[in-house]
């Protein structure tokens, strides 16, 4: 049965393949090993808390940490921390480690590390564990409309 990310996709038209894979834990480094991928082609999808009732999503490599500071900036406000599970979860309408920015529950604006778009193709979360979406980097900022900053 199709996740919420992949019907929206194809709604809107985007290639992607679908990669499954057996998931143990939550976190890139294992989907990274799971799936033959490198660490720095699979994205991380972060729900932050930009603050005064606004969350944003953040787009990152997963071999590297996102830096609160530059996405504040980016977001143009004071403050960004990471969103707390229950919250992130609400908000995106997914499980933790299986978090897309497809379909989710409630519309937030997406950012995403300009270093990703230096790469042919990346794995990212389909909306459930196990299950990722390989796709141009390109076709993800374009269908989300991410505002592309160095956030790392």
């Amino acid at each position: 049965m199709p996740t919420r990310a992949i019907r929206f996709l194809r709604h809107s038209g985007i290639p992607f393949e679908i990669v499954r894979y057996r998931h143990v834990q939550k976190g890139a480094a294992l989907a990274a090993r799971a799936t033959g991928f490198a660490l720095e082609k699979i994205i991380k999808t972060l729900v932050v808390d930009a603050g005064q009732g606004r969350h944003a999503l953040a787009l990152i490599p997963g071999n590297r940490r996102l830096d609160l500071k530059r996405l504040a900036l980016a977001l143009a406000v004071k403050r960004a921390a990471l969103a707390d599970v229950p919250t992130a979860q609400r908000l995106s309408g997914y499980v933790v480690g299986g978090i897309s920015p497809f379909g989710t529950a409630h519309k937030m604006d997406a950012v995403m590390e300009t270093q990703l778009l230096s790469v042919g193709e990346v794995l990212i979360n389909a909306g459930r564990r196990g299950i990722m979406l390989k796709m141009a980097p390109t076709d993800i900022a374009a269908v989300l409309q991410c505002r592309v900053l160095a956030i790392v």
